[in-house]
């Protein structure tokens, strides 16, 4: 069963996730901080770390998860869930994926741009013997 407040300490475990994430991954911090700390932590394992907000999110909501609940099995996935909650807030944020259709062939022009190798019986027509 799910204790009356459980869902209030989720949303704002997720906000919470998104973002300690968001400032550690993305942003330059107070008097610049949290990009001097990126930079000491160079390009190392931990310094990749700081490069990925997906990687980083689930270290950051793996301590949030206890704030949440308390059951062993809930806490992982919990964890789970903070961590992919925070990466779709991060993607709505984002430019969205748009698909361009390629323009049509004007008809009668099949060859126009392309490449391609001549058969032996164009070959043999034109004049210039059979190709290699």
């Amino acid at each position: 069963m799910i204790e009356a407040g459980f869902w209030i300490r989720f949303a704002l475990a997720v906000l919470a996730t998104w973002r300690v994430t968001h400032l550690l991954a993305g942003e330059d911090g107070p008097a610049d901080l949290i990009a001097r700390f990126r930079a000491w932590l160079g390009s190392g394992l931990f310094g990749k770390l700081m490069d990925c907000f997906n990687c980083l999110s689930l270290w950051v909501a793996a301590p949030l998860a206890f704030f949440v609940c308390r059951k062993p099995v809930d806490v992982l996935v919990t964890w789970l869930a903070l961590s992919g909650a925070a990466c779709l807030l991060q993607r709505l944020g984002q430019d969205p994926v748009v698909f361009h259709t390629l323009p049509e062939k004007p008809q009668g022009d099949e060859n126009r741009g392309m490449l391609w190798r001549e058969t032996r019986d164009d070959a043999e027509r034109s004049g210039a013997g059979p190709s290699p």
